[in-house]
């Protein structure tokens, strides 16, 4: 156990260390460095709890790349998780919101957070319509999908096979969404999720269309190289748009980006760790019904952005709901292995 997460022990030392330094820094106080720790695991629990079906489908993915892409998105990946989307991020939706430069939106952050913190959550509605559009399209595309053997919940899954054929159905499905949502919503806000969701939509198209001309039919070794990085491409798109509700519901416990950057990347550290632990033990094998469960889950959290928009969801349910459809698909599996026990597993697809 300590080989696939001691990496995110010892970095969680590091950068609670930093947490208490910075805390006496900013407070001189005992109370002061208590709190700013807590606020740190708190926010890296968060990140966990919003993030496991991330990891899931992270290793669903990762299970079938070259190697060496494997070792690249689990290395440079975590550079960008990290440092890209838990502290560039939040600097970027400043910048582009009030129209300034990266210098004084640094200053903001680091001098004004509750200006700060209003900017950021100022772009909820835009952030929640663009992860909310390419999770949903990530989460229907598993399941339009008439190549697909196993079932998990038949009554749902069977019939989305049936008509996986009929073009563009999930992109209906999607858009269909987006305006029931966009024509309960103030005409400004409204116009911001539709501009959103659409940017989020065409970003999964063109991640698609990447994947598909680097991927040809009868690899070589150079076109293996070139696959890799179209999933490379792939995960990197989807990890953004699971971190964007992270991010916006750090700010419900701090406005400090430092305290934010520390405690959600523990959280992100902790998520590629598990990451891969499902892939080197080969967890999404054995289990056969774990992988739809992760994807039920991102269904889920592009329906819960969607809602967001105009209702509060408190994260601890968002992370609850994608722990428990996870937790029943690892039940169900364990269930079918027990009934199955012996069997060859080609011989059981169903």
């Amino acid at each position: 156990m300590f080989k696939h997460f001691g990496g995110s022990l010892l970095f969680t030392l590091v950068c609670l260390g930093l947490g208490g330094w910075y805390g006496w820094a900013l407070t001189g106080t005992l109370d002061g460095v208590l709190g700013i720790l807590w606020i740190c695991a708190v926010l890296a629990v968060l990140e966990v709890s919003l993030s496991f079906d991330n990891a899931a489908v992270n290793a669903s993915v990762l299970k079938d790349m070259d190697p060496v892409w494997q070792r690249r998105f689990l290395t440079w990946g975590i550079a960008i998780a990290v440092f890209g989307m838990r502290i560039v991020f939040p600097l970027v939706i400043v910048m582009v919101a009030a129209s300034l430069g990266p210098v004084e939106a640094l200053n903001l952050a680091l001098n004004e957070p509750r200006q700060y913190q209003a900017i950021v959550e100022s772009a909820h509605v835009g952030l929640m319509g663009f992860g909310g559009a390419f999770l949903g399209m990530v989460g229907l595309k598993y399941f339009f999908d008439s190549d697909k053997e196993v079932n998990w919940i038949e009554a749902i899954e069977r019939p989305l096979s049936k008509v996986a054929d009929i073009e563009a159905l999930a992109i209906g499905v999607v858009l269909a969404g987006t305006w029931g949502v966009a024509s309960v919503l103030p005409v400004e806000e409204s116009h911001t999720f539709l501009v959103a969701a659409i940017a989020g939509l065409l970003t999964y198209l063109a991640v698609e269309i990447v994947n598909h001309l680097l991927e040809p039919p009868t690899p070589s070794a150079g076109d293996v190289a070139k696959a890799g990085f179209g999933a490379f491409l792939y995960l990197e798109v989807l990890d953004a748009s699971f971190s964007f509700d992270g991010v916006i519901g750090a700010f419900a416990l701090t406005n400090n980006l430092i305290v934010i950057a520390i405690g959600l990347g523990i959280g992100a550290m902790f998520v590629r760790s598990m990451t891969i632990f499902l892939v080197n033990k080969g967890t999404m094998s054995e289990y056969r019904y774990l992988e739809h469960g992760a994807f039920y889950a991102i269904i889920a959290l592009a329906v819960i952005m969607y809602l967001n928009t105009f209702m509060h969801i408190s994260e601890a349910i968002t992370g609850l709901i994608g722990a428990v459809l996870i937790g029943l698909a690892f039940w169900s599996s364990v269930r079918w292995n027990r009934a199955h026990a012996g069997e060859n597993p080609e011989d059981a697809l169903a």
